[in-house]
């Protein structure tokens, strides 16, 4: 029998996070076109004539676990379409609707924005209010008017707007986000935890 010094244990530990770059609508017109919702502020980059792209769609879904390939992005009247190889009419096309996108991304890429961030990096760190700590980003949440930050505290989560007002400062180094929040939103939970 082998000692414990002797075992070796190799568990693979992947460099990459998948990153959703879009969500199909719905079919536009006859020839397998889909109207796409953007999540990247670089699509010519991301929907590039020939790039893989993951589908997140539910386990049923005949195109679970499958991925497919960006024959053309075209935008019409301010809006992006995507053809997708293999999908040539408006039947294909509607079998793919709500499906979400996603990307391979390394986990230690960071964009190219100044005060930009990817959700991987922000879930997890500290989450303090004038130095003290009151809770964990768990996620954040991309609503249409902007994204909230879904933070665990003692007495439960709290959602907070991730606009400049009320979140100054992010520094993923030092595993931290600083926030200022209105009043009213951390002073119930503050009182639930003296009673």
């Amino acid at each position: 029998m082998a000692s414990a010094s002797e075992l070796t244990w190799w568990i693979p530990i992947s460099s990459t996070t998948k990153l959703r770059v879009g969500r199909l609508l719905k079919a536009h017109g006859l020839k397998g076109a889909i109207k796409l919702e953007l999540y990247t502020d670089s699509p010519k980059e991301r929907f590039a004539v020939g790039a893989v792209l993951e589908l997140q769609v539910p386990e049923e879904s005949p195109w679970f676990g499958k991925h497919v390939t960006v024959a053309d992005l075209k935008w019409y009247n301010t809006h992006p379409v995507i053809f997708l190889e293999g999908i040539a009419d408006r039947d294909a096309a509607e079998g793919l609707t709500k499906a979400i996108l996603l990307v391979d991304h390394p986990l230690d890429a960071s964009p190219s924005e100044p005060d930009a961030w990817y959700d991987h990096q922000l879930a997890g760190l500290k989450v303090m209010r004038e130095g003290i700590e009151i809770g964990e980003l768990i996620r954040v949440d991309h609503m249409p008017a902007q994204d909230l930050l879904i933070i665990k505290t003692a007495g439960g989560e709290v959602l907070l707007p991730f606009v400049k007002a009320f979140v100054p400062k992010v520094d993923v180094a030092a595993g931290l986000i600083e926030i200022t929040p209105p009043g009213g939103l951390f002073e119930e939970i503050e009182t639930a935890d003296e009673n």
